[in-house]
C-alpha cells in the first residue's frame, strides 16, 4: 500500500517542473494568439485601407479645337493638386488616395491622334498615397480643373480642361471657312480700310481704283447656330438610346449647309462636335461673330409617351407664358450641371438680373423670328404650340441678338424619335427653319452692321 502510494503522489521537484513547463507553454500559446490577432488585425486594417482608396468608376475624354475635357468620375469626391511643367509641355494632376484601376489604364488608349492639345497620357504612384496623372501636350496650354457634384446619372467628377494659350478665334474660323472662297466678313467701313477691331486683318486696300473695280458690297446675314448638350451632357435619351445632343448637330449642320448655299447668308455652329460649351459661351460666340440671328436647336422630351409636336421659344421678361414652358426652360437651364462649367469663372450672361431696353426690343424681334420659324414648321410637323411661347432659357439672353430655342419635335414620343433619326426628315427640319429665317428678314431687313465684300 504505501508503495502504490508513493507512486501515485509526484515529487516536489516533478511538481515544481510541471509547474514551470506549464506556465511556459501558457506564455507561448498567449503570444501566439497575440502574434495571430496582430496579424488578422493588421490584415484588417489593410483591407481597410485597400477600401479607402478612390476608384475611378469611369474616365472620359472629349477632345475639339477649341479645348479638350478629360473627366474622372467617381463614387466620393476627388483631392487633387494641378501643376504645369515645361520644357517640354506637361501638365501634371496629383491625385490623392486613387487606385490606378484598369478604367485609368485604358485612358491612355483613348487619345485620338487628331486631339490638337494632347498627344499621350500617363500615369505613376508619384508617392504611396499619390497617382500622378501626366497629360503631354502638343501645345502651350491654359488648363483648368473643377469639381462637380453628383448630379442625375453621374457621381462625383473631377474635370480638367485644356485650353490653348492662344484660344482659337471664331471670327478668324468664320473668315476662313472656305465654302464660301473670296468673301469676307467686316465691319461697317470706316475711311475705307478698317476691319474688326478684335482681329485687325487688313485685307481691303485702300487703292481707290482697285475698289472701284470690286463688285457691289451686299449684305452678309449672319446666322449663330446653337447645336443644344454635347459631351458629358447628353440632352433627353430616348427609350431606344437615341440622345438628344447627337439629333442636335445632325439637324444643325444640315441647317448650316444650306445657309451657306445662300448668296447673302452665312452660318457657323457653336459646336461641331460632341464636347460641351457653357451656356454663356454659346452667347459669347455668336457675338464674336456679330451674329444677326441666334437658333438654338434640341429635341424635347417628357415623362409620358404622347407629347408631340414641335415648339419654338423666345426669352421672356416677365414669367413663362406656361407652366410647360417654365418647367422647359428649368431644365435646359439645368445643362450647365450636368455638362459642366467652372463656377469659378466670371458669367456675363447667365447672373444677369435686369433686362436693359435694348433687349427688350431684342425680345420683340425674337418673337417675331419664332413667329416666322414656327409657321415654316408647321409644314412638316404637328404644332405642340400655334404659338410661339416664352421663359427665362439661359441661352437666350443675348442683350441684342435676336434669339429663338426651337423643339425640332419630342425625342420620347417613338414615332417623333423616329423622324428625328432620319436622314431625309432632318433635312425637312433644317429646310424648314431656313425658310422661317428668310421670312423673317423679308419684312425685317438687317441693320448695316456687317458687309460682304469680293476679294482679289
Amino acid at each position: 500500500m504505501k508503495r502504490e502510494r508513493s507512486q501515485s503522489v509526484p515529487s516536489v521537484s516533478q511538481s515544481l517542473r510541471s509547474t514551470r513547463f506549464s506556465s511556459i507553454r501558457n506564455r507561448l500559446a498567449a503570444g501566439a494568439c497575440l502574434s495571430i490577432t496582430a496579424l488578422l488585425l493588421s490584415s484588417s486594417a489593410s483591407s481597410v485601407c485597400a477600401q479607402e482608396k478612390i476608384r475611378i468608376s469611369s474616365a472620359r475624354i472629349w477632345p475639339s479645337e477649341e479645348y479638350t475635357r478629360l473627366t474622372l468620375e467617381s463614387a466620393s469626391a476627388i483631392r487633387y493638386t494641378l501643376t504645369t511643367v515645361k520644357d517640354p509641355d506637361r501638365v501634371v494632376v496629383d491625385l490623392e488616395d486613387v487606385s490606378l484601376t484598369p478604367e485609368l489604364k485604358r485612358l491612355a488608349d483613348r487619345i485620338d491622334p487628331a486631339d490638337p492639345h494632347i498627344h499621350a497620357v500617363r500615369f505613376g504612384h508619384f508617392k504611396p498615397d499619390i497617382l500622378r496623372l501626366v497629360l503631354d501636350l502638343k501645345t502651350e496650354v491654359e488648363p483648368q480643373a473643377f469639381v462637380i457634384q453628383p448630379v442625375g446619372t453621374y457621381g462625383h467628377r473631377l474635370v480638367l480642361d485644356i485650353y490653348p494659350a492662344i484660344p482659337p478665334d471664331p471670327l478668324m474660323a468664320f473668315l476662313n471657312n472656305k465654302d464660301k472662297a473670296g468673301y469676307m466678313l467686316r465691319d461697317e467701313p470706316h475711311n475705307g480700310t478698317h476691319v474688326s477691331s478684335r482681329t485687325e486683318i487688313e485685307t481691303v486696300r485702300s487703292n481707290e481704283a482697285a475698289r472701284k473695280n470690286r463688285p457691289e458690297m451686299i449684305r452678309l446675314i449672319t446666322v449663330a447656330i446653337d447645336p443644344g448638350h454635347g459631351g458629358e451632357d447628353p440632352g433627353a435619351i430616348s427609350r431606344r438610346g437615341t440622345r438628344e445632343k447627337n439629333i442636335t448637330l445632325a439637324i444643325a449642320r444640315k441647317l448650316k449647309e444650306k445657309i451657306d448655299r445662300e448668296p447673302n447668308m452665312r452660318a457657323a455652329l457653336t459646336r461641331d462636335g460632341d464636347y460641351y460649351i457653357s451656356l454663356s459661351q454659346r452667347l459669347v460666340k455668336a457675338r464674336q461673330l456679330n451674329a444677326d440671328l441666334f437658333v438654338s436647336v434640341h429635341a424635347d422630351a417628357f415623362n409620358k409617351p404622347h407629347a408631340r409636336g414641335s415648339s419654338v421659344f423666345a426669352l421672356s421678361e416677365r414669367g413663362a407664358t406656361s407652366a410647360a414652358a417654365g418647367w422647359l426652360a428649368r431644365k435646359e437651364n439645368e445643362a450647365d450641371l450636368v455638362g459642366g462649367v467652372n463656377l469659378d469663372i466670371p458669367d456675363p450672361f447667365l447672373k444677369r438680373t435686369l433686362l436693359d431696353l435694348s433687349q427688350t426690343a431684342t425680345i420683340n424681334d425674337s418673337l417675331k423670328l419664332g413667329k416666322a420659324v414656327l409657321s415654316k414648321i408647321g409644314n412638316i410637323n404637328h404644332l405642340h404650340k400655334a404659338e410661339v411661347e416664352q421663359a427665362g432659357f439661359a441661352v437666350l439672353k443675348s442683350p441684342d441678338i435676336p434669339s429663338i430655342l426651337v423643339e425640332t419635335a419630342f425625342i420620347s414620343n417613338p414615332d417623333e424619335e423616329r423622324k428625328l433619326r432620319d436622314h431625309g426628315y432632318q433635312d425637312k427640319l433644317a429646310s424648314a427653319i431656313l425658310a422661317g429665317i428668310k421670312h423673317y428678314f423679308a419684312d425685317n431687313p438687317p441693320l448695316s452692321r456687317s458687309r460682304m465684300v469680293s476679294l482679289d
